[in-house]
Formats: C-alpha cells, structure tokens, sequence
C-alpha cells in the first residue's frame, strides 16, 4: 500500500494566482467592480454580493464562487479598495490572518506584512505619508512563550499553561527548588503558612511528608487540625494544609505525587488548597455603582448585577476554603468604583457602603479629584479619561488602608476599570485579573481607521490604547464566550480585533494581542439563584408582587412610567428589558413588531428601557433612542399592542417579571446588535422564559439553536419577526411546545451557567496564576516596561486632550 503523499496547503496567495492563471477574464470582472467603488473599505457581505452579481446568469461563471478564490473571499473580513488596487484581509480561522494585494491593472498578487496592510489601509483616509508611524509591536516579548497553535484551544489557557510549564518545571529534583519556595513564602498578616523554617530544601520537604503522613493516617478523619498542630510544627509545617486529618492528608498526598511523579491536573488541584486568596479588589468605575436605585440610570444596567454577583459569589468561595484550610481568617472584597456628591435618591455618594449578602465585603467609593476640587456630578464612561491616573493613586492609598497592606488580587471591570487595575497592580506588585465585558471597537465599524470621526464624542483614542495596555499588563483575563476573544468562524472577536489595526496619524498596531496567549480563560457567570429561578417553582414565587405587576404592564394611565395601552390582556407578551442605547437595539425590535401585522396580531410587546421623558436623560445616545421611540409609537400606530415601561431598579420585582411573563406563555428577546455575554439572557431563561437572541456574541453559545432558544439577526429584522410568528403559531397548535422549550432553557442555565461554577473557576485561576508568576518568567518583565513608556508617552497625553467637565469643583 503506497503511502500517503503529503502536499503543501496553498498560501491565500497561491489560491488568488491560481484563480488568475484559471479563471483570468472572470476574476479580473470581479475585481473590477471593486476598484469601481473607489477608494473604500468593503465589507464581507459587500464582497459575496458583487461575486453573486459578476456571476449572474452565467453558469460558466459559477466555478469563481467554488473555486480558490471563493474560499478567500469566505475567509475574507475586509476589502480595502485604492485603485488599482484591491488588499484583502483574510482569517482562515479563528486568530490566523494572512493580508495579499492584486494590482487590478498589471494582475499581479502580492503577499502583505501585516505593517504593509496597515499602511496601505492608512491610504483611506489621507493623513499623509509620515513614513516614521509608531508602531506598536509586542510580539518580540512573547516569541519564546508557550502557546497552543490551535483555534480549539483558545481559551482554555489554564490547562495549556499547566501542561506546557509543568513538564518543564518537573524535569529534575532541581526545578522543584520554586515550587518549595513558593510554599515557604505564604504568609498572612507576617504569620507564615503551610512551611516554617525547618524545611529549607527539598529533601527535607519530602522526608518530612512521609512522617507527617504517616503520623496523620493513624489518627481519626475527622480530627480537627488542632489535636495535631503542634506536632506539625516541629516537623516543619503549618496551618493551611486543612481543617481536618483526612484534608491535610489529601493535600499533602498531592504534594508527594508531584515530587515523586508530577502531572498538570495533580498540580492544579493542589494549587486550589493552597491558601492565597484573602483580600481582592473588584474595580468598576463608571456610571451609578450602588445596590438600588440606579438600574436604567446612564451607563448603568448589568455591570452592576453581574459584578455583585460575583463578589457575594466570591466571598462565599473563599469563606469556604479559608474554613477547609484550617484557617481562621475571615477574607474581605472591595469593589471601587466612583464617589458620585451630586446622586440623589442614591448611595452613590456614601464612601463605605456594606454588600448585602457578604459578611465582610464593601463598596469603597472614591471621587474624582483634579487641581479644581471634586468632580460632583456622573459624566459619560467616553469621558473619564483624564479623571483615572489621579483616581488610581487615591484608590491605593484608601485600599491599603482598609486591608493593612496590599489585596492578593486585583479584578478590573471594563475598559476604565483595567485600566487602573493595571495601574495598582503594577504599583502594588500583585496578580491582575482583567474583564472587559464588551469593548467598544467591535460595537463601532471602522471606529479605528476612521478614530477622529468619533474622538469629540467617544475618545476612542484613549479607550483603545487603554483597553491595549490592560490586556498586556493582565496576568490573566476571563471572559464569558469563546467569542469575546476569537469570535466564531465568520466574524471577529473581541480582543481579536485587536490583535492588528491602525489609529492613522496616531499609531499603528503590529501586534497587539495574540488570542492564543493562554492568559485567556472561558469562566461564565450566571444569574442570582435566589432572585432568578423557574416559573414553576411555586413556592418560592413572589404572588404579593402580581398585583403591581399587572397595574405596571396593564394599566391604561400614561404617565412618566409607563405609556401605551395593551388592549388584549389574553395575548402572550414579547418581552425585552435593556439599557435605551444604540447597540442594545431596543427601538429596532419595536420597529420590526410595527411592521410585522402577523406578529402583533399573534402577541403584545412589552420593553422596559430607559426614560419616557427625554428631559430626565442626560446620556446623548439615550436621549436619541428615547425620541426615535415616541416617532416609531405614532409611526407604526402602536398604541393597544405595545407597552413602554422606564427601567426598573428593583431587582426582585424583575425577577417575578420574567416568571409573570413566562406564566403568559410570552417570549423574552434580545435584539442587540452585538451583546458580549447576555446576563439578561441567563435570568430569563433561568426563569423558564424561552428566548430569542442576537446570534452576535455571547447568546449564540449560551443558546442552543431550536433546542433552549433562538438564535436572531437583528440586521434581518423580517427574518427574526418571522422566527418569532412560527413559534407562536406552533405554540397555538401545540401548548406543549412552549414547555419543552422552557424546560430546555432551565436545563441549559443549570447545567453551565451559575455563579458556584463561576467563583469555584475563579478562585482556581487566580491561585494558579499566581504560581506560575511566582516560579516562572510569567511577569513579563520586559513588556510590562514597554507598556509602561506607551502609558506614559502616549495616553496621558491622550487623555489630557479630552476636555475635564465644566462645572464648579469644591475641595
């Protein structure tokens, strides 16, 4: 039998010189209707439509569409048009982009660097020819650091790290010198854990473990830790290992596996008995952070629950293994965020402010101090900028305060928040964990290329070069989706769109973040499981809200809280809850209900966002939204089908709103046009309410398609209208239907999406994160300096041009 010959996969290159050699007169009919358009950027779907129109009736023609060059334009993610060029941008998978230019006129293709592409992108826009642009290139400083090379393993960085750096660390008794050390430093307000300082080398580790072993098996499993302390200490060791004989002795026959025969899960597992985590900052600064009465407030809507959430989540987690390792500790949370004076009707001003739920975690507020005085009033999250070096040299000071010394951890939230998360951390000299939630680049086409279009209104300049140094700076990141970070097959993620772009006459990045890092991990939240939970569960529903919700969504009064009239009480409700802004998308589902008469004839609508009022908003995209609404009302005579309702700040009500809906066998949708992960998703279908959601982010993997849900795109608004019919049709003949969808939505959330996972997950990564820190070259020395002269040279000056608020400050 002959063996298997093995040929060379075609470079994009080689498949557009193919395509040109083959199929000469089709392709260069293509690529003249690109050049035809002049100087612009084109899109995928502006590329697959003019392919399908260069076809036309002509079937000889087809062979273009299946050919090589049709799988570069599947891959394709951009065209950038510059007569009589065409250079095409090309991810043929997930993390992986080759760039090719073809001269329309000479038919010549050229393979590009990702520098040239770039630079010719830059062309657009006509900002001259400096030939000197800063780049910015940190693929240098990461060329020798493991990574996995393949698309499935993005996002699992944890497992990769532990695999790759284990095998190394344990190739010899003396690479396992850092992993003593590392035990022989924890201490605890001075007091030393685990080792003391009879056990200065291995082989006294290991003689030493045998004896402790020996002498702890013969003693009842239950034996608290303190029958056996002392005998423990003069062997060498001290409090941490467990609460009990049977734990310590789980824990240390995990340490003698390693050193006797190490393997990744072995040392993950151990890790996570280890005592590190006590004090953790949570940062998020922007908009109303309080625990009532500020949802649907400008820039405040699920940030807010979800990082709650995790704190009491977190607390609870470390509480629980503070207890398991025989320690009696009692861990402490801050969330920072920003001292608001002027925030009535809130909380927002009050420094300290106790989380309710946890035993010792806080909100610390600090305000925004310039050489003026105190900034007293919310401004926009686009617009905080100058306000955060000054606010993270503050918050340092009131953080080591309240701890008596530096957190173990750092969690920043959200652009603003890592960035001074990067700034303690590096200060602080601590473990940074970053969570961007949703970055702005992707919700704005072209808002890189085209920055100065948008600077006077978002400052992306500053968002992106901050989002830039935080993802670098982080020791760790988590997100909620493999999507946040490499997107699906056709579209880009998140952080992947920043692995390459250009700010022209700005900087240009070369490399900025590489997907494959294994910093990068999918931890998912989930929702409160005591506000959040089935429709069905009778006993727990809250029957004394049932009357207010009802005057709330049947109430014929119009007043400043809800307005528009539901006619027909019996029909089941569509039903959205989101912040009142562009990329939620809310006035686009209430446009597509207007046009759809089958729809509204089949079902009510329902959306609670933002104000009625314009005159009570003081967010420029809000006010926008508010008005488009009151012109869709009247535009589409809505009145007797559809129901606005302001933002609703009171978590428990919005709880009994979902089940309320789900009891009218109604529906709950999410129209965004892009939605990171989709908190409001998990709370519906905790509830047992079936959901229709964006296929654009986090909810094409929360839900499985036809199964517990929906997949919609919102930018086929007639496609998801029709999704929407179908299922109210079928619905109508077969009851049943409803419930099994419902109950698959139940299943799905409890099975993959709660915080007990999530703060279990957590809790694991910064502990191992921490150790290879500790034992390896993980810092990052080298970069961490690169970033720091790009923070210092670039986005304080970038940050000093967006203009500080005009009112009066007071010291």
């Amino acid at each position: 039998m002959a063996s298997p010959k093995l040929t060379k996969i075609p470079s994009m290159r080689d498949r557009v010189e193919d395509t040109l050699s083959d199929h000469r007169d089709e392709l260069v009919s293509l690529l003249s209707r690109y050049v035809a358009q002049g100087k612009s950027i084109l899109q995928p779907h502006h590329l697959m439509d003019e392919l399908d129109n260069a076809i036309g009736d002509n079937p000889s023609r087809t062979s273009l569409k299946d050919g090589p060059f049709g799988e570069v334009l599947k891959s394709a993610q951009e065209a950038i048009v510059s007569p009589p060029f065409v250079a095409i941008s090309i991810r043929p998978r997930p993390g992986v982009w080759e760039y090719v230019r073809v001269n329309v006129s000479e038919l010549c293709v050229e393979e590009l660097s990702v520098s040239e592409y770039l630079r010719f992108k830059e062309d657009l826009v006509d900002d001259g020819d400096d030939k000197f642009v800063l780049e910015l290139d940190l693929e240098p400083f990461n060329a020798s650091f493991p990574r996995p090379t393949r698309s499935s393993s993005i996002g699992n960085g944890v497992q990769f790290l532990n695999r790759h750096l284990s095998s190394v660390m344990f190739r010899n008794k003396e690479s396992l010198e850092p992993l003593l050390n590392f035990l022989r430093v924890h201490k605890y307000k001075g007091n030393s854990l685990m080792l003391n300082d009879r056990i200065q080398r291995l082989s006294r580790l290991e003689s030493a473990l045998v004896k402790a072993e020996d002498y702890i098996a013969k003693l009842p499993p239950s034996a608290p830790y303190s029958e056996f302390e002392y005998v423990m200490q003069e062997l060498g060791f001290e409090r941490g290992w467990g609460d009990s004989a049977a734990r310590v002795l789980e824990t240390m026959g995990l340490l003698s596996d390693i050193l006797q025969a190490p393997d990744p899960s072995t040392l993950e597992t151990f890790l996570s008995r280890l005592p590190m985590l006590f004090n953790v900052v949570i940062l998020s600064i922007h908009g109303y952070f309080a625990q009532a009465n500020v949802l649907g407030l400008p820039d405040t809507g699920g940030q807010i629950v979800y990082i709650l959430d995790q704190a009491r989540a977190l607390e609870s987690e470390m509480i629980q293994r503070i207890k398991k390792h025989g320690l009696n500790i009692t861990p402490q949370i801050l969330i920072v965020t920003r001292l608001i004076p002027d925030a009535p009707g809130t909380s927002c001003n009050q420094r300290m402010e106790r989380i309710t739920g946890c035993q010792n975690s806080h909100i610390l507020r600090i305000p925004f101090r310039t050489e003026h005085g105190i900034l007293r009033k919310w401004i926009s999250r686009f617009d905080i900028w100058p306000y955060l070096e000054q606010f993270a040299e503050d918050a340092a000071n009131e953080i080591a305060a309240e701890f008596q010394g530096a957190p173990d951890l750092i969690i920043g939230n959200y652009s603003d928040g890592n960035l001074v998360a990067s700034l303690l951390a590096h200060r602080m000299g601590i473990t940074q964990c970053t969570i961007a939630h949703a970055l702005e680049k992707t919700k704005y086409p072209d808002s890189d290329i085209y920055w100065k279009r948008y600077e006077d209104k978002y400052h992306f300049s500053c968002q992106f070069t901050a989002d830039l140094l935080s993802m670098n700076h982080s020791d760790f990141i988590i997100t909620s989706t493999y999507q946040e970070i490499a997107g699906t097959k056709n579209s880009v993620g998140q952080y992947e769109s920043h692995t390459a772009f250009t700010l022209p006459g700005l900087y240009r990045v070369v490399h900025g973040v590489d997907v494959f890092d294994p910093k990068f991990n999918i931890v998912s939240p989930g929702a409160d499981s005591t506000i959040y939970f089935p429709y069905s569960d009778r006993e727990r529903r809250l029957t004394s809200l049932h009357e207010s919700l009802e005057k709330l969504i049947f109430d014929p009064e119009q007043n400043d809280e809800h307005i528009g009239t539901l006619e027909d009480p019996l029909k089941p409700i569509i039903f959205s809850m989101a912040r009142l802004d562009r990329i939620k998308n809310i006035t686009g589902l209430v446009e597509m209900y207007g046009k759809n008469a089958k729809l509204r004839e089949l079902a009510n609508l329902v959306v609670v966002a933002g104000y009625i009022d314009v005159k009570k908003s003081s967010d420029r995209e809000e006010i926008s939204e508010i008005e488009k609404m009151h012109v869709l009302m009247k535009q589409y005579n809505l009145n007797g089908q559809f129901r606005w309702i302001v933002a609703q700040v009171n978590r428990a009500r919005n709880g009994e709103l979902y089940r309320y809906i789900a009891d009218k066998r109604g529906i709950f949708v999410q129209p965004a046009f892009y939605e990171a992960f989709g908190l409001t998703i998990v709370e519906a279908m905790t509830c047992g309410l079936p959901s229709f959601s964006t296929c654009h982010g986090g909810p094409l993997e929360i839900i499985e398609n036809g199964i517990s849900g929906f997949h919609i795109d919102p930018y086929f608004p007639d496609k998801a209208a029709t999704l929407m019919v179908d299922f109210f049709v079928k619905c109508n003949e077969d009851p049943s239907y409803w419930t099994s969808i419902s109950e698959a939505a139940i299943r799905r959330i409890q099975a993959k999406y709660t915080w007990k996972i999530y703060s279990e997950r957590l809790t694991t990564l910064a502990g191992v994160y921490t150790f290879w820190k500790y034992v390896s070259k993980l810092e990052r020395l080298e970069s961490r300096r690169y970033l720091e002269m790009f923070y210092i040279l670039k986005l304080r000056d970038l940050a000093k041009c967006v203009p500080l608020a005009d009112e009066g400050g007071s010291g």
